[in-house]
């Protein structure tokens, strides 16, 4: 593969070439020359090398998102390997982490190796996050070590909160000898059982059981007091050869005590890290007014001041990374009383464009920062970053760019941003020595 990306702006903070626009070749899945107005060989054919020239083309490192569930093995009915594939790069990912919570679950060193198999040839690369407890149940631990060396990149129990505050503990202590990562999804259960949506007015005005924003915010006061004793020794000299990077995520946050709460770790010196799930900029518990299922999420939509909370988080660096936390449900989930309905949104075709949407002043290479160099760091990955001899794994995209989303690749329809337009689109992704067009 030989291709000449002509006129792009470069975003990517960790790149000297950060903010200029820049003529790019890329061959055999390396950038091979950065320059302006670079010239085209004459001994390439049309046939051999490709252009890509657009008004308003944007590059950067490849997008990572660090929660897709993607169904698969076990509910190939509402997405599997394949399809999540195709959603992920049409939303310009080249690289997604896909939950253990599936049916078996992500426990062993086989179910590893059939994601493995099963996206081998894929533009995106997937990465399995393994569970911590066998079907992650939340009883017996899995062969983290055996997991670790089979390729799991993280370890959590996915969409099942780690209940248990000893066995949260031991997997902290269990994972420092490989500097192994525990992703924590904060929810104290027994406080929103049977709950639909925020606890607060809109919930008693529609008749809803709410879960309240406490039940986030105590789980992660836990997982930090219990972080804190693994590491006790606080300050800035706390992290130096202890530890390469955050040993503790918490995945998607909602509400302003939960930012302010991790704020503080961070000025602690604790290794931590959090994320937010995109759509969590878009709305506002009033938005369930309709009782529209495909805004029945979890953690739900919250209170306005939770929303600037989190926009805070993101501007000032206490909020690390932005996912999709896609999770496809089947219409027999959804088109059904909001009682009974699952919670869910599809959200990897749509990231990039809704933050840019819901939340244009945040400056675009923080919001690129925070889909590339962030996510990999967390997961200890190698930086990338645009220059010479690097590799090319790359997402061209245009950020002013307005589109409809009018169709899923999805096998699944729960997204409430289907027919709405939005600000900011993924246009191509380079990965694996291959070129995807995303079309609209």
């Amino acid at each position: 593969m030989k291709l000449l990306i002509r006129a792009a702006r470069i975003v990517d903070v960790q790149s000297p070439f950060n903010g200029q626009v820049r003529d790019v070749l890329i061959e055999n899945g390396l950038i091979r020359q950065i320059g302006e107005s670079l010239a085209v060989d004459s001994s390439d054919s049309e046939n051999s090398l490709q252009i890509i020239e657009q008004e308003g083309l944007c590059l950067s490192p490849g997008w990572f998102d660090l929660r897709v569930s993607a169904k698969d093995p076990g509910d190939e009915h509402k997405e599997d390997l394949t399809t999540v594939c195709r959603a992920a790069s049409r939303g310009g990912f080249t690289d997604i982490a896909v939950l253990p919570t599936t049916k078996p679950a992500l426990d062993s060193k086989d179910t590893l190796g059939y994601v493995r198999q099963m996206t081998v040839g894929q533009p995106v690369t997937v990465h399995p996050i393994a569970a911590i407890t066998k079907r992650t149940e939340g009883n017996d631990f899995t062969d983290m070590i055996d997991l670790h060396h089979a390729g799991a990149v993280a370890f959590s129990d996915g969409e099942h909160p780690l209940m248990n505050p000893d066995l949260l503990l031991k997997t902290l202590q269990y994972l420092q000898p490989f500097n192994g990562l525990l992703m924590n999804r904060p929810e104290e259960i027994n406080l929103t059982h049977f709950g639909q949506m925020n606890e607060g007015l809109s919930s008693t005005l529609l008749g809803l059981k709410g879960m309240p924003a406490m039940a986030e915010e105590m789980l992660i006061e836990r997982d930090l007091r219990l972080l804190e004793y693994v590491y006790p020794q606080t300050g800035s000299g706390r992290n130096t050869g202890e530890t390469e990077g955050a040993v503790l995520h918490f995945s998607t946050i909602s509400t302003a005590r939960s930012v302010e709460l991790i704020r503080r770790a961070k000025q602690q010196g604790l290794p931590v890290s959090c994320d937010i799930a995109a759509h969590q900029l878009a709305f506002d518990d009033t938005a369930l007014m309709g009782f529209d299922t495909n805004l029945k999420v979890n953690p739900p939509f919250r209170l306005a001041t939770d929303v600037d909370a989190l926009k805070a988080g993101l501007t000032d660096g206490t909020i690390d990374a932005i996912v999709s936390d896609h999770n496809p449900q089947d219409d027999e989930s959804k088109n059904i009383e909001f009682d009974h309905a699952e919670f869910g949104i599809i959200g990897l075709e749509t990231v990039f464009s809704v933050v840019r949407t819901h939340f244009d002043t945040l400056p675009l290479d923080q919001l690129i920062a925070k889909l590339t160099v962030n996510p990999r760091r967390i997961v200890r990955f190698p930086a990338l970053t645009i220059e010479e001899n690097q590799p090319a794994t790359l997402t061209l995209f245009d950020p002013e760019q307005e589109w409809t989303y009018e169709r899923t690749v999805s096998r699944s329809k729960n997204s409430p941003f289907l027919g709405k337009t939005l600000r900011g689109k993924a246009l191509w992704i380079i990965n694996k020595g291959q070129i995807s067009h995303l079309s609209t």
